[in-house]
């Protein structure tokens, strides 16, 4: 039988070279880590590019199930649908440093059409409308406490806004 001070003293080197190891991968990925956005040139439009696409799969994979339940009012679990909520809300606050003017240069894995740069304006506006309609929606799910007609048509309008954007800005 082990004596406790030695499992926990155990428990601690685990954790520590844990600790080291995942240090040593941060530091060799920051190492070889493609050039960011505001260095200029391909590497930066191509890397701008790879976070957009990122961020964009992350909120598709997560709202997902919450268009899912719009479209067939399958079973509302309440913790998932707020867990997915507060995901896409965080998500999309990223999506205001994610096209950067260097990614407007023809980069072939983009689907950005080239007005969001053109007609930032209004891209912007539909992009704060999606960010306040999802802060209205997290508000609306956590006061009503189930799939009611008020979650219904606040996930309506989410739902709505990037379908619109989508339609405005987004290649097919």
């Amino acid at each position: 039988m082990i004596p406790q001070f030695l499992k926990a003293r155990r428990a601690a080197l685990i954790g520590l070279t844990f600790a080291l190891g995942a240090g040593c991968a941060l530091t060799a990925y920051a190492q070889n880590a493609p050039a960011p956005a505001a260095a200029g040139g391909a590497n930066a439009a191509r890397a701008a590019v790879g976070v957009r696409k990122a961020i964009f799969t992350l909120i598709g994979s997560n709202f997902r199930p919450l268009g899912a339940l719009l479209k067939d009012g399958g079973p509302y679990d309440a913790a998932d649908v707020n867990k997915r909520i507060t995901r896409v809300l965080f998500l999309s606050g990223l999506l205001n440093e994610a096209f950067p003017d260097i990614s407007n240069v023809g980069e072939p894995d983009s689907k950005a059409k080239p007005e969001i740069w053109t007609n930032r304006a209004d891209f912007e506006k539909k992009l704060k409308e999606f960010q306040d309609n999802l802060v209205v929606l997290s508000d609306v799910n956590a006061r009503e406490k189930g799939y009611t007609e008020s979650v219904k048509v606040a996930l309506g309008a989410v739902a709505q806004n990037c379908k619109s954007c989508h339609d405005d800005y987004k290649l097919k």
